[in-house]
Order: C-alpha cells, then sequence, then structure tokens
C-alpha cells in the first residue's frame, strides 16, 4: 500500500473512514493505531498480505457485539450524521436492528424512532453518535440544516426521497437540507428512499429548497424529445394535442414544456409535425 500523502488519524473516529498505521500483529488480527497510540483490532478476515507493520490501512471503526471498538475494511451504506434508506431485520423491545452493510447490524433505539419498526421494511434513518452509550446508532429523528449555503438555481445535488406530503415529496440535499418536490413536477415513478440526482430550482426566503428532477432550461428538453424520437424510428404518434398523462409517461415532463419543446424544435426545423405524429426532418 502507498502511504504517500495519507495523513494518519490523530484519534480512533467511529462513523468515518480512519487512516491508521499497522502497529503489531496479533492471533485475532491486526492491531491498528492512531497518533494518538490508540489501538484498534482489524480482524483477521479483513487482513490483506500487503497490510505489513507501519502500512497505512483505510478502516472504518465502530463496535462490536461486546462494545469494543472494531476495525472493517467494508464499506458501510453510510456514514455518521448521513442519510439512508435501510432494511429493518429484526425488532425488540428496546429497539430496531438495521442492515448498514457490515457484520454487525445498527440499532435503532425505541426513542430514537416516529413511526412503527416491521422487519423486511424500509425506513429513512440518519446515523449518529449516541453520547451516553459511546457507540453509534441509527435514528428516525433528526434536524436537517435550515441555512444553506453555496447553493444556488439549477445547482446539480443530491438527494434522498424521505416523506410524502400532500404538496410532493420532502427530500434531504446533500445530506445536509430540507427540500420539496412538487408533485406537479414529478414525471417519473418515485418513492419513499429513493436516491437521484437532481437540481436546485430555488431557494426559499425560509431556508428551505425547491428541488426538480429535471434541469432547468429548454436544450434539455430538446435533447430528450429528440432521442425519443430516433428510438422510436424517427417519429412518434403525439401532437400539441396529446394528453398531458401519455406525454408524462413517455417524455417526462409536463404538457407545457412539451409544447414549448416541440414550438421550438419546429423553428429550428428539426422536426415535422403532422395530422397525428411528429417525425425528425431527414
Amino acid at each position: 500500500m502507498k502511504n504517500e500523502n495519507r495523513k494518519i488519524n490523530k484519534k480512533l473516529e467511529q462513523g468515518v473512514i480512519n487512516t491508521l498505521k499497522v502497529k503489531r500483529v496479533s492471533e485475532p488480527g491486526l492491531y491498528l493505531e492512531s497518533l494518538d497510540e490508540s489501538e484498534v483490532l482489524l480482524p483477521n478476515a479483513y487482513v490483506k498480505k500487503e497490510m505489513n507493520i507501519d502500512s497505512l490501512v483505510d478502516v472504518f471503526i465502530y463496535t462490536d457485539s461486546e462494545d469494543r471498538l472494531v476495525a472493517t475494511t467494508l464499506k458501510p451504506y453510510l456514514y455518521l450524521n448521513e442519510f439512508a434508506s435501510l432494511k429493518v431485520v429484526d425488532t425488540t423491545k428496546f429497539g430496531a436492528f438495521v442492515d448498514i452493510g457490515l457484520a454487525k447490524d445498527l440499532l435503532v433505539p425505541k426513542n430514537r424512532q416516529r413511526g412503527t419498526f416491521y422487519k423486511e421494511s424500509y425506513k429513512v434513518l440518519q446515523m449518529q453518535f449516541d453520547e451516553r452509550t459511546s457507540r453509534l446508532i441509527a435514528s428516525e429523528k433528526y434536524t436537517l440544516n435550515k441555512e444553506p449555503k453555496n447553493l444556488a438555481q439549477n445547482d446539480e445535488v443530491d438527494i434522498l426521497l424521505y416523506s410524502k406530503t400532500p404538496l410532493g415529496y420532502k427530500v434531504i440535499v446533500n445530506n445536509l437540507y430540507d427540500g420539496l418536490i412538487f408533485h406537479s413536477e414529478i414525471f417519473e415513478n418515485v418513492q419513499i428512499g429513493d436516491k437521484k440526482r437532481a437540481y436546485i430550482k430555488n431557494v426559499r426566503e425560509d431556508g428551505k429548497l425547491d428541488i426538480s428532477l429535471q434541469k432547468i432550461g429548454q436544450k434539455i428538453d430538446e435533447d430528450r424529445v429528440l432521442d425519443i424520437l430516433k428510438a422510436n424510428g424517427g417519429s412518434i404518434n403525439f401532437t400539441y394535442k396529446s394528453e398531458a398523462s401519455d406525454i408524462k409517461d413517455t417524455f417526462a415532463m409536463s404538457k407545457k414544456a412539451f409544447k414549448a419543446t416541440l414550438t421550438k424544435l419546429l423553428e429550428e426545423k428539426k422536426i415535422i409535425l403532422e395530422e397525428d405524429k411528429i417525425r425528425i426532418c431527414n
């Protein structure tokens, strides 16, 4: 393993990737060390032949079934303070356990649950550090930042859908901020737990974000219509009078946007409008 330009962690940190130095070999595995000389075990299951004394290793740290710190080279589905849709694998009187992609499942304590947890269901949760027990937990209770910084209209962002409301779907933006996609602007099948790339449509005065699944701009819609025409042999049975629901299902856009796009493509002489269809100009 190359060690150039890699900094060893000052201390062991749960919930994130740590860069540590191989300190010593033991029967259960390798002991890794941070700069403050704290040690953590990397079990044999994750040890590779290139991991020699003094080499650097990137590991995720959490606690094992006996609440001892342990390292793994596996990557979890989420890191400290991040959100993900996680599968419930077991429920107990004191909480529920969810799969995070590691050997040990993560506890969602009863007091961190909002709704009922059922085995095999999925929940949008945040990984948190519980100061009382000094362990990582998952929580359905969290606070999103209400002061988005360095975000502007049309910026591309990562979103996670976490709640459905009468207005639309509430989303977590970049693992930090609260956002909303209005039902009237959704032109594809979505559900709670979906992760997507999306775009900032508007930054509201209250700090919340209006989100669009499509980039704002005519050129994007033009390319989509032309691509679908090409995929259908150069023509398709759609016109200005086509039903909004059919346009949404085929082109993933509103009827208003579709009509504006057709007008632009006609002006640019890229398509021809016939009585019952549109086709690409030869």
